[in-house]
């Protein structure tokens, strides 16, 4: 905890290992440099000297400290004092301790370097004070006579003859006077002052006699120096720095490279060009240095600011991205421009690397990259999607067709780090043809060792990650691409993890782009998520989908939930339209379907329900009468996994009769992708709920009920809904076989088998199985939404310490 003091005293004790010696006020500093330091430390109670020396003794036991150091403090006017800083080495006020100890501190402390301890015995005496003699100009002195006397000493490098200068320390000298009291001790140091001769260079010494007869010199606190008026008026320099020029009416003081202006109007020059000046020190004397700087302080310098400097023309004129030639034929092609797109995505861009150009400085000119290869085809930055920011890059393939180069690689590690650390959610538009060849500036090999794609994958799971392609998207375009949770994709896109010229050079045929992956492949096989007719309507959805991981929204309406009773029919073989299920529970507008044409049987899709999202899975009838194939687990799954990744409750509606069986599902390795819904299940820890509207039998139904109906939050049932570890009818062959075989009639065999399944379905009825409390409640279906509501309400689940639930969302 920090605690400013104003005023303040600054107060050093003095140790040898654990053993305090004394103390010392250094409170006389300007500029934070002390000036003058008095031991031992005046004005201080003995109870509030005890407190001081007691807190130093504790921290060096603390650290058990065995050599020379010094422990400060700041004490304020009310006798609070609080723990400045400790120094581990002798300081230069050590002087003034030795006077008042008889102590010789040096010898002490090269005793303990060799492991002998000093003899620390003496006998305070008197009081003592040391004066910092500094330089404030260079020079070669032509006299320096230190005083001397009784109880006058003065520590010293230079003499007559010595060439002054500031270019490490200003300090020339230190006098130290003692006395037997601290009034005797002052009176000293006043003489010692007066006698003290220095010629050729300008120090601190008139300013320091100033100081001493200051009637509050002996009560001073850390601000009291730099409040003093100088003597001497007249313009002084801001830093330690070198005299680099002196112009008309000012003089320039160089330090670090940089160059300070100093206004001294018509005052005389003190300094020549090549000398090294303190900070602070005299460069010209006089009343008209004051009114210069005054003058300036006090007057605004008008500017035009409508003024364009040359540098600002230039970086202007660099970010003028338009292109009208790439940008016609881009709209010619029914096509928008990778700016427009981003426009169209986010609110404030800001554009992240929009000066990089293509790493082939070998073979083009400077002025022909900037025209044609700007931002080197990869336009990226932060911007706002909705009410929240996201991380957007966008391929340009107007510029060597998108392809990845060294700079857009580069731009692209740098947006996927920030991503990690701001937990910002990725769009990328993936049109491109992959990997350039043509880039020369470099010395790679390989490039097997750009972090892109594992910087990108790594994302998976810890942020929401959307990919839209557009067009052509071949190779490690395509790679980022499917590396995303979501894929949108137009209908003229071409997706492959290889174009025409990789496939041709493989020997596997020469085919036009259009042929290798186009979206009457990619959507029934599951590679697109979501297919759309335009870039427009791809950015829409990229909206919606990162909706859902934004949190809950306050407007929304539903429709009437009574028309739910009458969507799944009487007949319990009838085929109905589940997705007007989901489109009735759900918020009106709010469902976003994902993978419609691929595993047909499950239904995934994001919803909202009063405002707030989820994920729902959904068994579909219409399709092998709702049994779950290797697809529709693999799709579910994958589903799960997502929504579990990012929090996001999950809703279960249940109509399967189970598992797809028979030979030609075993084809498809049923073992393996069936069950990869039941270990899914298993693993999630968002809130979870399941409805049967109709049929929930076998193993099916408990991978949809995420392995059994006692996992849910909830398990309830329309009045349709039936039950069984098996469906109806194979149970019944199954169970009675010998029973049937023995009926000779096929007619009364018939009559038989369907009273068998009536009896069965009655067993299985949901009413009959909630009367066991298997599931929890038989529902009026208009109540669905209230049971879903129960989900969305409590804490959220907890993440680990990366920041990630899941290590990542299966690609598949």
């Amino acid at each position: 905890m920090e605690e400013l003091l104003e005023p303040a005293r600054h107060v050093e004790v003095q140790l040898v290992g654990t053993t305090v010696l004394g103390d010392r006020d250094c409170s006389l500093q300007s500029r934070h440099q002390k000036l003058v330091e008095i031991a031992p430390a005046p004005d201080l109670s003995p109870d509030l000297r005890s407190a001081l020396h007691d807190a130093a003794a504790t921290i060096a036991r603390a650290v058990r400290y065995t050599g020379l150091g010094t422990v400060e403090f700041l004490l304020a006017p009310d006798g609070r004092f609080a723990f400045l800083e400790a120094n581990p080495r002798l300081q230069v006020e050590h002087t003034v301790t030795e006077q008042v100890t008889g102590l010789d501190l040096v010898r002490a402390q090269l005793l303990l370097a060799t492991e002998v301890e000093p003899d620390l015995a003496h006998t305070p005496r008197g009081a003592a004070m040391q004066l910092r003699v500094s330089l404030t100009s260079t020079g070669r002195l032509s006299a320096f006579v230190p005083p001397s006397g009784p109880g006058v000493r003065v520590d010293t490098h230079a003499s007559t003859g010595y060439r002054a200068g500031l270019d490490f320390d200003p300090l020339l000298a230190k006098v130290v006077v003692h006395a037997d009291d601290l009034g005797t001790a002052l009176r000293r140091a006043r003489r010692a002052l007066d006698e003290f001769t220095v010629d050729g260079a300008r120090t601190n010494i008139g300013f320091l006699r100033g100081l001493l007869d200051h009637p509050d010199v002996l009560r001073g606190h850390t601000g009291l120096v730099d409040s003093l008026p100088r003597e001497d008026t007249g313009a002084r320099s801001p830093v330690q720095g070198t005299v680099v020029a002196i112009e008309a009416g000012t003089v320039v003081v160089e330090a670090m490279k940089m160059q300070h202006v100093v206004p001294i109007g018509d005052a005389r020059v003190l300094v020549e060009v090549g000398d090294t000046v303190a900070e602070g020190a005299l460069l010209a004397e006089g009343e008209d240095a004051d009114l210069a700087r005054k003058a300036v302080d006090g007057n605004a310098v008008e500017v035009d600011l409508d003024e364009v400097r040359p540098d600002l023309a230039e970086t202007l004129a660099r970010h003028d991205f338009s292109r009208p030639e790439a940008e016609a034929k881009r709209h010619a092609a029914g096509r928008r421009t990778v700016r427009e797109n981003i426009a169209d995505l986010c609110a404030d861009f800001v554009e992240y690397g929009g000066l990089a150009i293509a790493a082939q400085r070998r073979r083009r000119s400077l002025d022909e990259l900037v025209e044609r290869t700007p931002a080197d085809g990869l336009v990226a930055g932060v911007g706002t999607v909705n009410d929240g920011q996201v991380v957007a890059l966008s391929y340009d393939y107007t510029v060597l067709a998108g392809t990845q180069g060294i700079r857009n690689h580069a731009k692209k590690d740098r947006m996927f780090t920030l991503a990690a650390q701001r937990r910002l959610p990725v769009v990328l538009f993936a049109e491109g043809g992959g990997g350039r060849p043509g880039d020369t500036d470099h010395g790679g090999v390989s490039w097997l060792d750009c972090m892109a794609f594992h910087l990108f994958a790594e994302l998976s799971g810890l942020v929401p990650l959307v990919g839209i392609a557009s067009g052509r998207c071949f190779a490690g375009n395509a790679v980022l691409l499917g590396t995303c949770d979501v894929v949108i994709a137009t209908r003229d896109a071409t997706i492959g993890m290889g174009g025409p010229a990789m496939v041709e050079g493989g020997g596997l045929g020469v085919f036009r782009p259009e042929e290798i992956g186009p979206v009457d492949v990619q959507v029934p096989n599951g590679v697109i998520d979501v297919l759309v007719t335009d870039e427009a309507e791809a950015v829409a959805v990229a909206k919606k989908y990162l909706s859902y991981f934004q949190g809950p929204v306050e407007d929304w309406e539903c429709a009437d939930q009574r028309l739910l009773r009458h969507l799944v029919p009487e007949n319990r073989v009838r085929a109905y339209d589940v997705r007007a299920v989901v489109e009735t529970v759900a918020d009106t507008g709010s469902v976003l379907e994902l993978r419609r044409e691929f595993g047909r049987g499950i239904v995934t899709a994001l919803v909202r329900v009063e405002g707030r999202p989820l994920g729902l899975i959904a068994n579909d009838p219409g399709h092998l009468g709702g049994a779950i194939d290797a697809d529709s687990a693999d799709k579910a799954a994958r589903f799960l996994q997502l929504c579990d990744a990012f929090d996001l409750p999950v809703v279960s509606l249940c109509d399967t009769p189970g598992f797809m069986v028979g030979p030609d599902a075993e084809r498809t390795a049923t073992v393996r992708h069936l069950t990869r819904m039941l270990v899914t299940g298993a693993n999630l820890d968002v809130p979870f709920g399941f409805v049967a509207l109709r049929k929930a039998y076998g193993l099916g139904a408990q991978a949809m009920a995420a392995g059994s109906l006692k996992v849910p939050l909830f398990a309830v049932a329309w009045p349709s809904g039936e039950f069984g570890p098996m469906g109806l009818e194979g149970a019944v062959r199954l169970g009675y076989r010998r029973e049937l075989d023995a009926v000779d009639d096929p007619a009364q065999r018939k009559e038989m088998f369907e009273a068998m399944v009536s009896a069965a379905y009655e067993h299985g009825k949901a009413l009959n199985v909630a009367s066991a409390y298997e599931i929890d409640d038989v529902i009026d279906p208009a109540d669905t939404r209230r049971w879903i509501t129960t989900l969305l309400t409590g804490p959220a689940p907890g993440r680990a310490g990366t920041g990630k639930k899941r290590p990542f969302v299966d690609t598949w």
